[in-house]
């Protein structure tokens, strides 16, 4: 009853119009001014600010024009192994020598390189187009090595022409001595099969390899020079490792994309 007769009280009351009204309290001012200013803020940093990603991918370390896989044009048995694995072999060299029907026959090299496999060894019996070597298309020790990254298809429209590289070589400790580091000079637009890769680096083990996930684009990378490196290539420690690189070594390159505004990602 006390409730009610309070109630009945202010109904009958009249109104404080006099009084001035409270839309809010200066706490509320100020919570509101900063979360427009944020707001603004954020709005400017979509439109004309940037974000950097990157792509990662398997590598392998190699000379510019790639490898080859040197196949057997007769028939017979190996009697001999003439040239040496690692071995630098001008055009026309023989590799080795196959008794077969008519005589014995020379296997020759195609084209000048360095000799980076034999499957070969002597009293083997082979088939004609056999494989017997892989030689790595390279004409002398001071050629410049590449590294090919083989990121996936999707990818390749993003990267930029001269982007940056960071290889990490898995021979080389990366805790000790960082990563290698380079830039794009190529990017193949055409996505390759496990017998393209295969043909190029003359191994059909990371032909498998590199397409597990899909057939990939394949990406050329010039690697920076450096004087004062025991490699001769630039990394991100000051000295590098105290040793020469060596192609046909496997790694992992992180390729930076085309840098993006966050706007575009809301945008159709």
């Amino acid at each position: 009853m006390q409730f009610r007769q309070q109630a009945l009280a202010k109904l009958q009351s009249p109104e404080e119009l006099d009084l001035p009204v409270r839309f809010a309290r200066p706490q509320g001012w100020l919570v509101m001014s900063v979360t427009v200013v944020v707001m603004a803020a954020a709005c400017v940093w979509a439109v004309t600010g940037s974000v950097a990603s990157t792509v990662s991918a398997p590598a392998i370390l190699t000379h510019g024009q790639g490898s080859y896989i040197l196949q057997s044009p007769v028939a017979g048995q190996v009697t001999q192994v003439i040239a040496k694995e690692g071995s630098r072999l001008p055009a026309n060299s023989p590799v080795l020598k196959v008794r077969t029907v008519d005589g014995d026959t020379l296997v020759r090299t195609v084209a000048a390189g360095r000799l980076t496999a034999l499957a070969a060894t002597i009293g083997q019996i082979i088939s004609t187009g056999a494989n017997v070597a892989a030689v790595e298309k390279v004409g002398h020790a001071s050629d410049p090595m590449y590294a090919t990254v083989y990121v996936p298809a999707e990818n390749a429209a993003s990267i930029p022409e001269d982007a940056a590289v960071d290889l990490t070589v898995s021979s080389v400790p990366t805790q000790e001595y960082g990563v290698l580091r380079g830039h794009v000079k190529s990017v193949d637009r055409s996505a390759q099969s496990a017998q393209q890769i295969a043909a190029f680096l003359g191994d059909s083990q990371l032909g498998e390899q590199f397409t597990k996930e899909g057939r990939p684009v394949a990406v050329l990378v010039r690697l920076d020079r450096s004087r004062s490196t025991k490699s001769g290539y630039r990394w991100s420690s000051a000295e590098g490792p105290p040793f020469a690189l060596t192609s046909m070594t496997v790694a992992s390159g992180s390729i930076r994309l085309a840098d993006q505004r966050p706007v575009d990602w809301l945008l159709p």
